[in-house]
């Protein structure tokens, strides 16, 4: 992950030194330094917990500007389906698709189109890749997942679907479309995702498993609501919407393992919940599930930070609207002719990200680590926070590492004081020599 300029970042001036959001970041990313929240860019996943822990909102998610649409003579838009839950008393997925053409793009192309197609091919490839593992298939469609396990769990690697994302395809299918139809040349159209949360802004410009990014920007959900909303209390919708009830439903936990027709996978969500099931995969005790459906956000991208609405709330939303779909929508799918069966393969598998090891020398890591685990045992072990480091194991590692003090820690600093004030105690009362009671014992 070098070089990575990350979606999630601080905000300092907001910052009030609290620990919320260390206790919160699932790969210890976090620490509080000179009174400041502190990211270190290696570690970090995107996965926006800390900007739901911040009280402060000194946390946020960057996303490209708007204005950016004007670099392109024809603009797509690339809704994801949980755009569609977030606006009241609409049943009617055409009303929002139109919207998005009042507001400034010249085509709509459904992420949940190509979520569809996704499932189809998921599908056929997964008895014949289920074979060649020990344990469960992973679903690949969260960026934070396929993060978290590169970096915590590099022994599941291979149970990662080596499939690219729906919005990945949808890009891709919505490019060839245009070029296509329109006769515009590539480098004129401009592709734009509207996202949920953090993860999927930073995967859309460094990807897993592709080469090259095939969307052109990244707009937040939120941002993109309040320019929606007044458009949609005007639109007259037009007959836009391509996908059915089954790629919309990938909005929420769950939906992608029904899209699939799969009766032996679990979902999951919410980033605790997933690490839970990440330790038993791990630990090869989800032997009989065929595929794992994981969500960082909880209840899947329709909890996302960048979103609008309760996801519960959200959820009864798009299922309201499944209701008023007719069932063939469920079966169509992207035309083959806009893309290559080999496109929708990861063209690379990450690598474990080495981020998290104590050092590149076996030898010298195993010598910090021992290091760590002495330290360990004169620390309190109660995971306060108060050195600015998420754990005491974390603390021991930044003290072996060289960039905290054992006195960070409040207790042994308490202990260090209480050895200096008795010091202090004995020498009040010393005398030297010359001046010593012959029978004063020090």
């Amino acid at each position: 992950m070098d070089n990575i300029t990350h979606s999630v970042t601080l905000d300092a001036s907001k910052c009030k030194g609290c620990i919320n959001c260390i206790k919160k970041c699932p790969t210890e990313a976090i620490r509080v330094r000179n009174g400041k929240a502190v990211i270190i860019s290696d570690h970090c996943i995107d996965c926006g917990e800390c900007i739901r822990a911040c009280p402060h909102h000194a946390k946020k998610a960057i996303s490209d500007p708007l204005s950016l649409m004007d670099n392109y003579k024809y603009k797509v838009a690339l809704p994801a389906p949980s755009l569609y839950g977030q606006f009241q008393s609409i049943r009617d997925v055409n009303i929002i698709l139109t919207a998005l053409l009042d507001v400034g793009f010249d085509d709509v192309f459904e992420v949940a189109l190509a979520a569809q197609s996704i499932s189809d091919y998921t599908k056929d490839i997964l008895p014949e890749t289920r074979d060649l593992l020990s344990g469960p298939v992973i679903s690949s469609a969260c960026p934070v997942i396929v993060k978290l396990i590169s970096v915590r769990y590099p022994g599941i690697l291979d149970n990662v679907l080596k499939v690219i994302t729906p919005v990945e395809l949808a890009a891709i299918a919505a490019r060839s479309k245009v070029i296509r139809d329109t006769g515009f040349k590539p480098d004129e159209i401009g592709v734009f995702f509207i996202s949920p949360c953090p993860s999927k802004i930073t995967a859309s410009k460094y990807r897993i498993g592709y080469n090259e990014s095939v969307i052109d920007g990244v707009f937040s959900m939120s941002e993109m609501f309040v320019k929606l909303h007044p458009a949609i209390e005007k639109t007259e919708p037009k007959n836009l919407a391509t996908a059915g009830v089954r790629g919309i439903k990938w909005a929420f936990s769950g939906g992608e393992g029904s899209a699939i027709n799969e009766s032996l996978f679990i979902a999951v969500d919410g980033i605790d919940n997933v690490i839970r099931v990440l330790d038993e995969i791990e630990n090869d005790k989800l032997k009989n599930v065929r595929f794992v459906e994981l969500n960082a956000c909880p209840g899947g991208c329709v909890g996302g930070c960048l979103s609008v609405e309760n996801p519960f709330v959200a959820r009864a939303r798009i299922q309201r609207i499944g209701m008023e779909f007719i069932e063939d929508k469920d079966n169509a799918s992207i035309d083959s002719d806009l893309y290559s069966t080999d496109v929708l393969n990861w063209q690379f598998v990450p690598e474990y990200n080495s981020t998290l090891r104590i050092d590149a020398d076996r030898s010298i890591a195993l010598r910090k680590l021992a290091d760590i685990e002495n330290l360990l045992e004169t620390l309190p072990g109660i995971d306060c926070g108060s050195c600015g480091a998420p754990s005491c194991n974390a603390l021991a590692e930044d003290i072996v590492n060289g960039s905290a003090l054992e006195a960070d820690c409040v207790f042994r600093l308490r202990e260090r004081m209480s050895e200096l004030f008795r010091d202090m105690s004995v020498l009040q009362d010393y005398m030297s020599p010359p001046f010593r009671d012959s029978n004063e014992i020090l």
